[in-house]
């Protein structure tokens, strides 16, 4: 016998002999269970399609009410017990490094199960038979520096006895999924404190957990990671639509049509007017006119008010497969757009976010307060996002309106609380957990017209809805 089927017998066995005691243990430690829980159903809706790996009886599996689950374990034991708790989801004794599942999932779960594992490359490398290109992967994991407690708890019988043979860290998992081709979406610690005292739990988990350094000495890491479909540069698999909010740009309508680029297999323009006082919907209406026939160029009234508004109407309207936003004061140079459309038809990202905070910008384009606010949100929104961001308030945002039907079904989750449709965005798409890629862009000053942001009005609105996203998205405990 190899020395690799030695180690998946001596789990197997371990597994067994505890397999009875698993829901007491689960029992005994259900306010870590009950968080571990919060956080998967933040990031799975229910009624999605799930396979949790390592599912031992099905209590993770079970919680997350999908509409068709399905449950995989190494021990005979566990699945039976699994089954006969939860007979409305599927189970199945199984090795994760030889799945034989003919099923894609929209998300696969992966829970305290990595160190169980025998070749976690080889498992991350099965994944790629049961995911499809919308599908998360959600992997949560023990930091290494909680080692000496977890054997301690073991010892004295508050936790699950097992053998272990693997300890990972964040660096170790994500260079594993990498080398298999997956995508890291966002990744990061919580639950700091795992024993549960009134008040004081909720306090250090919902708070304390998330400051720098206390974060590094959570007890849980967590990764979201993806398969990419990767396609050619410059192809014509999309249609596009390109939705042009307009407030009192009336000299800047026909330019806009003129210099935005053919993109993919089709272009639609979309203007929506927003109650102008200077003539730009008489403007918009001559521009349809002059280009029937040349370019696909229609207009919508706003009733509403707002920026957010005039996007979310413009959307519902649209007709192309991807979705951009083209501000139309032409800062953000429409001759960029093909970077963005670029970006997200190739299957490098999923939420493309221009960024003005690279090159020089034109002199009056942005004010020195403008800029210090725009810095501002970059680091909060890093922080709070767990991706990257340099530029959240750059107009010109893209992402597929497949991705924007299940961001705005979702909606109710953060309410319709945006003015100005960034946000929203922003924030739907982090929910969604879709890879965010930004291309810095060459801002340029304003020709006609004067802007519609006040500075102060406006920033402390930013501030409160930053306030806002914090408890819906960071603290979610």
């Amino acid at each position: 016998m190899s020395l690799l089927t030695e180690n998946k017998q001596r789990v197997t066995e371990s597994m067994e002999r505890i397999a009875e005691k698993r829901d007491r243990y689960i029992r005994r430690n259900l306010y870590y269970y009950k968080n571990l829980v919060r956080f998967f159903r933040f990031n799975i809706p229910e009624g999605s399609r799930v396979l949790e790996i390592g599912c031992g009886t099905g209590y993770v599996l079970n919680a997350l009410k999908p509409s068709a689950g399905m449950g995989i374990d190494l021990s005979p034991s566990m699945i039976r017990i699994a089954g006969e708790k939860y007979p409305r989801l599927n189970f199945e004794v199984m090795d994760a490094e030889q799945l034989s599942i003919r099923e894609t999932y929209d998300f696969v779960v992966i829970s305290d199960t990595l160190g169980y594992l025998e070749d976690i490359q080889t498992a991350f490398s099965e994944l790629k038979k049961v995911v499809h290109p919308g599908s998360r992967i959600l992997i949560s994991y023990h930091s290494f520096l909680w080692e000496p407690l977890m054997w301690f708890a073991q010892k004295i019988g508050l936790k699950m006895p097992h053998p272990r043979l693997n300890w990972l860290n964040r660096g170790d998992v994500i260079n594993l999924l990498q080398v298999e081709g997956f995508d890291v979406v966002k990744s990061g610690k919580r639950f700091l404190f795992p024993v549960y005292i009134p008040l004081i739990s909720w306090f250090f988990n919902k708070y304390i957990a998330y400051l720098p350094l206390f974060n590094s000495l959570c007890l849980t890491g967590y990764i979201v990671a993806r398969l990419p479909q990767l396609r050619p540069h410059n192809n014509s698999d999309f249609s596009v639509s390109v939705i042009i909010p307009a407030r009192n740009e009336k000299g800047n309508i026909e330019e806009a049509v003129i210099r935005t680029p053919e993109m993919g297999s089709h272009t639609e323009i979309i203007f929506v007017e927003g109650n102008s006082t200077d003539g730009t919907l008489d403007e918009i209406k001559r521009v349809c006119e002059a280009y029937n026939g040349k370019r696909d160029v229609k207009f919508l009234v706003q009733e509403g008010k707002g920026k957010g508004d005039a996007v979310r109407k413009g959307y519902d309207h649209a007709k192309g497969d991807i979705l951009m936003i083209l501000d139309a004061d032409l800062t953000v140079p429409p001759e960029d757009l093909p970077k963005f459309y670029n970006a997200l038809a190739t299957g490098r990202g999923e939420f493309i976010n221009g960024t003005r905070l690279v090159y020089p910008m034109e002199e009056e384009a942005m004010r020195t307060l403008n800029m210090m606010g725009n810095k501002f949100f970059s680091v909060m929104f890093s922080w709070l996002l767990g991706q990257r961001i340099k530029d959240t308030l750059c107009g010109t945002k893209v992402m597929t309106a497949e991705n924007y039907r299940k961001l705005a079904a979702n909606r109710s989750y953060f309410g319709n609380f945006d003015p100005f449709g960034d946000f929203d965005l922003i924030f739907g798409s982090s929910k969604l957990n879709l890879k965010l890629l930004e291309v810095p862009i060459r801002y340029r000053a304003r020709k006609y017209g004067d802007t519609n942001i006040s500075r102060f009005r406006h920033g402390w609105l930013l501030i409160r809805m930053v306030a806002y996203a914090l408890n819906k998205i960071k603290f979610i405990d």
